[in-house]
C-alpha cells in the first residue's frame, strides 16, 4: 500500500494541470505517519508520500531524463510525472524511483486519473489520506 496526503495530491495535480501541454517531473518525499495529524490510521512507522520538490523546468537533463539531479536521492523517496498526452501508466523514462505517480488529463484526483507504480511499472494500491504535518516555526 502506498500512502500519500490529499494536499500533496492536489498539488502535484494543480503542478500537472498548469504545465500542461507539458510534462512534469519532481521528487516526492515521505513523513513518517507517526509525525503527522490525523494519520491515526496508518501504522506509525509507515511512509507517507508529504512534500515535493519544486520542478526546474529549465534543466535540460531534468526534461530529458526525467530526474532532478539538483536533489539529493536520499531525500526524495518518491517521483512524480505528469503524461499530458499519454496513457496511465510508467514509461521508461518515469523508472528511476521506488514509487511513481502518474497523472494524466483531465488532472482529476481519481483512478483514471492519478496512481502510484512501483518502478517495474506495476500499479500500486494508493490511499489517500487527510493528514498533515503538525505546525511548526520557521
Amino acid at each position: 500500500m502506498v500512502y500519500v496526503t490529499r494536499a500533496l495530491v492536489d498539488v502535484l495535480i494543480e503542478l500537472a494541470s498548469d504545465a500542461d501541454p507539458n510534462r512534469v517531473t519532481t521528487g516526492v518525499s515521505v513523513t513518517p505517519a507517526s509525525e503527522l495529524e490525523g494519520a491515526d490510521e496508518v501504522p506509525p512507522e509507515t511512509p507517507v508520500f508529504t512534500d515535493f520538490f519544486l520542478p526546474d523546468p529549465g534543466n535540460a537533463v531534468n526534461a530529458v531524463f526525467g530526474v532532478d539531479l539538483s536533489t539529493p536521492a536520499r531525500q526524495a523517496q518518491g517521483q512524480f510525472v505528469s503524461h499530458p498526452v499519454r496513457e496511465l501508466e510508467v514509461t521508461k523514462r518515469d523508472d528511476l524511483a521506488e514509487v511513481i505517480f502518474v497523472a494524466v488529463p483531465p488532472w482529476e484526483i481519481d483512478d483514471a486519473s492519478f496512481a502510484a507504480f512501483d518502478r517495474t511499472g506495476e500499479r500500486q494500491p494508493l490511499e489517500i489520506i487527510d493528514a498533515r504535518a503538525p505546525e511548526g516555526s520557521l
